[in-house]
């Protein structure tokens, strides 16, 4: 797969680092003795945990994305800040909105364009029914949303605890052997300007490129 989905935390560096002292610890004179019981690995706090799938959420689901028009904010962020960048960006578009008296005509989605283990290029976007008499100027931008073939899969829990989900979307994808292109769209079925940070509910679309022909 060209495009992997980054890591967006760095939880597991504690337990690596714990796992390398274990090994490299000074034996004995002899090989023949008895091993000392392992350690346990030194406690972390607690992260947020996300909530469990719920009886139908669809997990790599295959969707078909059409094209919306979309009023967005592009710009760029680090993953330790991702939640407050992207609300900011919702917050600018929502004053614009409700300026112009535009109704939103779907969820607010960000629209991942390029990801590194630190950060990220995006639009954060809100559909509206048509293109407004008086087009955006400054930050704010019109366009159209990604269309094609998609994965869909389901987040419930924090922001932050979205690193698991697309630990396990990148794992699916290796294990299917697909390639995703270099792109995927967050959408948010709970507003997260309103919503408890803590349970968000979060449909995430991975574009995929399709399949290769089998040699014959």
């Amino acid at each position: 797969m060209s495009f992997r989905l980054a890591p967006r935390t760095t939880s597991t560096v504690a337990a690596i680092a714990w796992a390398m002292a274990l090994f490299m610890t000074p034996s004995s004179s002899s090989y023949a003795q008895t091993p000392a019981p392992a350690q346990s690995p030194p406690a972390t706090p607690d992260a947020p945990k996300a909530t469990p799938a719920q009886p139908g959420d669809p997990f790599a689901e295959d969707t078909a994305l059409t094209a919306k028009t979309i009023v967005y904010v592009k710009g760029t962020g680090t993953w330790d800040k991702a939640f407050d960048t992207v609300t900011g960006s919702f917050k600018k578009i929502k004053a614009y909105l409700d300026k112009e008296g535009i109704k939103p005509d779907g969820m607010p989605m960000t629209i991942f364009t390029a990801t590194d283990d630190t950060g990220f290029d995006y639009e954060a976007a809100i559909p509206i029914a048509e293109a407004p008499k008086n087009p955006p100027h400054g930050d704010i931008a019109l366009g159209q949303s990604p269309e094609g073939k998609a994965l869909k899969f389901i987040h419930r829990g924090s922001y932050d605890d979205l690193d698991n989900t697309y630990e396990a979307i990148t794992n699916y994808l290796d294990d299917k052997r697909m390639e995703a292109k270099d792109m995927f769209i967050e959408e948010y079925v709970t507003d997260p300007l309103t919503a408890d940070a803590s349970k968000l509910v979060v449909n995430v679309y991975v574009l995929v490129k399709p399949s290769a022909p089998s040699p014959g």
